[in-house]
């Protein structure tokens, strides 16, 4: 999760929200990493789970993320959770909770549907002040 805040925390400076996610393979190492980057890219799709996964599928060469763990500072919204479900990403771990576009327990569960056809080991709330305080200065600097 250090990696994942302190990614969040450069993003800060491109007036992104700040969210940091993380890849690591199975063995450990760091295969892929991302911020928000919508408004620096005007793409709507740009969130740091996103990012990542893309990174990630390129340096293994396959679009399937089996035995990976995304790392990642707030809950993945509904099209990034379809995301790390369709990546067959393995581990879930996020650290602040979405109230209103959360997609892994908050609004939805996208990911632990009982009806999704792959199962990810899901570990919330890791550091969630520390992730949470990052974005709640971010919008209280926006208004």
């Amino acid at each position: 999760m250090d990696q994942a805040i302190a990614i969040a925390v450069e993003a800060l400076a491109t007036g992104d929200v700040p969210v940091g996610a993380i890849i690591i393979d199975k063995n450990g190492a760091l295969i892929g990493s991302g911020a928000n980057e919508r408004e620096a890219n005007n793409d709507p799709t740009a969130h740091a789970e996103i990012v990542a996964i893309r990174k990630a599928a390129s340096y293994l060469k396959n679009s399937r993320l089996d035995g990976c763990t995304l790392v990642v500072t707030l809950e993945p919204c509904a099209m990034c959770a379809g995301a790390i479900a369709q990546a067959r990403i393995s581990y879930l771990i996020f650290g602040a909770w979405d109230g209103k576009a959360g997609a892994v327990g908050s609004v939805w569960d996208v990911i632990r549907d009982p009806r999704a056809l792959y199962k990810i080991n899901v570990t919330a709330g890791i550091r969630e002040a520390e992730c949470a305080q990052l974005l709640t200065g971010f919008f209280e600097g926006q208004r």
